[in-house]
């Protein structure tokens, strides 16, 4: 089963329930991510002068 939850706060792209499993990553803020965005806003925590 397939069910889209919305949209990624980053890149807008579409963010899917499947069979059960968030194909993202939810913030405290109430946020959605990609995992490939939420990959970036890590690295950038991690080190802002690159």
């Amino acid at each position: 089963m397939k069910e889209l939850i919305g949209k990624c706060k980053c890149c807008s792209k579409e963010i899917y329930c499947l069979d059960g499993f968030f194909n993202g990553i939810h913030t405290a803020e109430k946020e959605i991510y990609c995992f490939e965005c939420q990959e970036i806003l890590i690295l950038n925590k991690d080190n802002p002068q690159s």
